[in-house]
């Protein structure tokens, strides 16, 4: 049985850090495919300067094209609003039975974890990977048997970082898959 490690995220834009925690989580820990989950909209973010999902799904697929363990999931596209990971997971289950699904996120997320749906049940039936994020403390679940903290590099890149550069007309190429890159300065995107 595969198991399939879940990296959900608004990708707004996929980044240099989200493929290189992925790639280290294929290569340092039991996990066999990542399926890079682009969320409609995350509950507990704002909505605004949201690519719409079209687009970020073809970053996120052109980020990952050379990679045959890595899969770009619109799968939340056509759930209902807002997606709620639970409902995602149950789903995913039984479309793919064959797979073993896990979870992938940041420790900034297992942090406020008990503020997710249902997270007594997420906790309890999956095994949640768990990657360093910076200025994250007061980690609750740390110790639970199903989180496996992992010793992953600690990125200091975000999107909304990325976003703020390209409106001050900063060079960003270097954080950006060079295809996604020239994808969103020929759309313009963010600006």
């Amino acid at each position: 049985m595969n198991k399939t490690g879940l990296y959900f995220g608004s990708f707004n834009p996929i980044h240099i850090g989200h493929l290189i925690i992925a790639n280290h989580l294929l290569e340092y820990s039991d996990l066999d495919k990542i399926w890079f989950v682009i969320s409609p909209q995350n509950p507990l973010k704002k909505k605004a300067n949201l690519l719409e999902d079209h687009h970020r799904l073809a970053l996120v697929k052109i980020a990952i094209d050379d990679n045959p363990n890595f899969k770009a999931s619109n799968i939340e596209f056509a759930l209902p609003k807002p997606s709620y990971t639970i409902n995602t997971l149950v789903y995913l289950e039984d479309k793919y039975p064959k797979q073993k699904f896990c979870l992938i996120m940041g420790e900034d997320n297992l942090q406020y974890f008990d503020k997710w749906k249902n997270y007594e049940q997420i906790i309890k039936n999956y095994a949640i990977y768990v990657y360093p994020r910076p200025n994250s403390k007061n980690l609750h679940f740390a110790s639970h048997p199903n989180v496996n903290l992992i010793n992953a590099p600690l990125i200091e890149i975000s999107a909304s970082f990325i976003r703020q550069a390209i409106k001050e007309n900063k060079d960003i190429r270097y954080l950006l898959h060079p295809s996604v890159y020239k994808y969103i300065d020929e759309m313009n995107f963010y600006k």
